[in-house]
């Protein structure tokens, strides 16, 4: 189960529970299921919809660059956390809706498609990948490309 919250009150309650049954879809076939399991009604992850002042206020106070960003997470666990139990929960993705509608546009596909794929990226950071280096950034192009055919797969997006 994966949590969506909409802070903006944009979206329907229909497109929230798509968006709640592709990450579902997605974080299962990501290996979500070799985690521990989760208590009944537990979310794997929640992902939080925002727009740009939200997460620039987000972006400013965690990372300290004051403007907005396309998505941040913030992940339950560490991967320096040596001798901590790992979490069942993940942690939190908060994505821009107003950046994820333009760079939809950009790339020629739907404002929903561009949300879960940033939720995707989210998620390999709540899984312990970062994207410091060049050879880094292929788990995420790997995991984006994985929610991408799912969204084809389904033709739901």
């Amino acid at each position: 189960m994966i949590s969506v919250t909409d802070e903006t009150g944009r979206l329907s309650g229909r497109e929230l529970g798509r968006l709640e049954e592709l990450l579902g879809l997605y974080a299962d076939a990501a290996g979500a299921g070799t985690l521990p399991e989760l208590p009944e009604g537990m979310p794997r992850f929640s992902l939080v919809l925002t727009d740009d002042p939200g997460i620039a206020a987000l972006n400013a106070r965690d990372r300290g660059v004051p403007e907005p960003t396309d998505v941040l997470s913030y992940p339950a666990n560490e991967p320096d956390d040596a001798g901590f139990p790992v979490l069942p929960f993940l942690g939190d993705v908060f994505v821009s809706l107003d950046t994820a509608t333009r760079q939809a546009e950009e790339a020629g596909h739907s404002p929903e498609t561009e949300v879960l794929l940033l939720a995707a990226h989210g998620f390999t950071h709540l899984r312990g990948y970062d994207h410091q280096t060049e050879d880094e950034w292929e788990i995420f192009r790997k995991e984006q490309a994985r929610m991408l055919a799912l969204v084809e797969r389904t033709g739901t997006a």
